[in-house]
């Protein structure tokens, strides 16, 4: 089973503005889910999620919080399995390209990492969208 999932994008806005979106709390709130978030090293967050979006809620540790990386451990309610999510950002000629890769998820017992691994690969990917739509109403809106 492949254990790594990745996602590459290229955002036509500012590093920063792509940061703060994926490092405050406000702004993690209002594209991806309500987030109790701090970009800070050690900072236990929760990432809670109404049922009716089919997502359970997620905890963890922020690990790294450098300037353009953000790594932090990803745990679903009701699981054990500790998975890692990273997000890097990087400055391009058109943009901020983003690299996620969430890794770990063989860590899910048997069956249920296919499941999990299908279940975050689509999510990101939506997620993504998301954040893309985010971005250019922040933009539009500042």
């Amino acid at each position: 089973m492949n254990d790594l999932i990745t996602k590459e994008h290229i955002f036509h806005h500012p590093i920063d503005k792509v940061w703060d979106a994926i490092s405050k709390a406000e702004e993690i709130s209002a594209w991806f889910i309500k987030a109790d978030f701090k970009a800070e090293a050690g900072y236990k967050y929760t990432f809670k999620a109404s049922e009716e979006n089919g997502c359970a809620e997620i905890t963890g540790v922020v690990k790294e919080a450098n300037p353009y990386t953000l790594v932090y451990t990803w745990i679903v309610k009701k699981t054990s399995a500790e998975t890692t999510v990273k997000w890097m950002l990087e400055t391009v000629e058109n943009g901020t390209k983003l690299y996620l890769e969430h890794s770990g998820i063989a860590n899910y017992p048997d069956a249920s990492a296919v499941s999990f691994f299908n279940s975050f690969d689509k999510g990101w990917s939506n997620c993504i969208v998301d954040l893309e739509g985010y971005l250019k109403e922040a933009v539009h809106a500042g």
